[in-house]
């Protein structure tokens, strides 16, 4: 919740004539390391986005994600080339993006601000489970980086995979992100879609167990 507030994801504000509102939930999981182990346990704010209506509160909604055969292209370069390869992770992914459409949804169960109970929350900001998230947030991202110097592959889109030809020009590209986005730095890649890859001296070994 915390990171909701200082994002400013929303204002609370008289919900206007001719409105309605989206309902919201809290999610509780655990986030597992890649041994299985449990990493931390989290809760998280979602819009109820059944009630959203298509040209009222969403016109343009897509998800996108990188192709297994573009993956084991890039991890086929690492291997032969002996090219670091690291993995990072935006904490708060989806609250990142700017929202175009109005949006109002019911203040969160536990977190309704005493004396304002009859006001509602006017999202400025993406929320988890809204229908355009996926969106809003690869927009933000795609800024981001092109004015980084980075040239977008529209075919595959990926969270967060850093491969360079040195292990300086990772560093740089980390210290950027950081600056921009509230991220997790996971070190040298050990799991991606399934494949796990395993760092030693001698190099990477790679397993396709886990596919």
């Amino acid at each position: 919740m915390d990171s909701i507030v200082s994002n400013g994801t929303w204002v609370l504000v008289d919900l206007p004539p001719g409105c309605t509102t989206i309902g919201c939930k809290w999610i509780f999981k655990k986030k597992l390391n890649p041994d299985g182990s449990v990493d931390k346990f989290r809760a998280r704010l979602v819009a109820k986005s059944f009630k959203q209506k298509e040209g009222i509160d969403n016109f343009d909604t897509y998800s996108l994600v990188a192709r297994l055969t573009t993956i084991r292209v890039l991890i086929a370069l690492v291997l032969v080339y002996s090219l670091p390869i690291h993995q990072m992770d935006v904490k708060i992914t989806f609250l990142y993006g700017e929202l175009e459409e109005e949006i109002y949804m019911d203040q969160p169960e536990g977190f309704v601000v005493h004396g304002s109970e009859r006001k509602v929350c006017k999202l400025v900001k993406s929320l988890y489970g809204l229908k355009q998230a996926p969106k809003q947030w690869h927009e933000k991202f795609d800024k981001t980086i092109l004015a980084f110097g980075f040239t977008i592959n529209e075919n595959d889109k990926y969270d967060i995979l850093l491969i360079g030809s040195c292990l300086d020009i990772i560093t740089e590209t980390k210290s950027f992100l950081k600056n921009k986005f509230e991220m997790k730095d996971m070190g040298e890649a050990d799991v991606i879609l399934g494949i796990r890859l395993t760092h030693s001296t001698d190099g990477i070994t790679i397993s396709q167990s886990h596919c």
